[in-house]
């Protein structure tokens, strides 16, 4: 018998449970903004629900979708440090990565 083939002291668990349905919240949109980057689109959308405000930030890849929510009391920290990883990757950028808008050829 290999180790996962063991029963469990806890007694019998199925092998596939059930989906988990949550259920619905109502949420209002407060702003939405969408960028592409690359072959990535982004699109954030500050929201609100009866738990509170909530930026909800979803990146689109080919029709694949992953999501993060910031909640609004940390919307302040996460900007401030989104921020500080642009300056340093602004600073540690190599000869040949691509140019932003704004920098010179020298």
């Amino acid at each position: 018998m290999i180790s996962n083939e063991r029963p469990s002291p806890y007694g019998h668990r199925p092998r596939s449970s059930p989906p988990h349905h949550k259920p619905h919240v109502n949420e209002d949109l407060l702003r939405s903004e969408k960028v592409q980057i690359e072959r990535k689109t982004f699109v954030l959308a500050l929201k609100e629900n009866p738990r509170g405000r909530f930026l909800r930030i979803t990146e689109d890849v080919g029709g694949r979708r992953d999501t993060i929510i910031v909640p609004a009391t940390g919307l302040d920290e996460f900007a401030k440090l989104v921020n500080e990883m642009a300056r340093a990757s602004a600073e540690t950028s190599t000869p040949d990565a691509p140019r932003t808008e704004g920098e010179s050829g020298e």
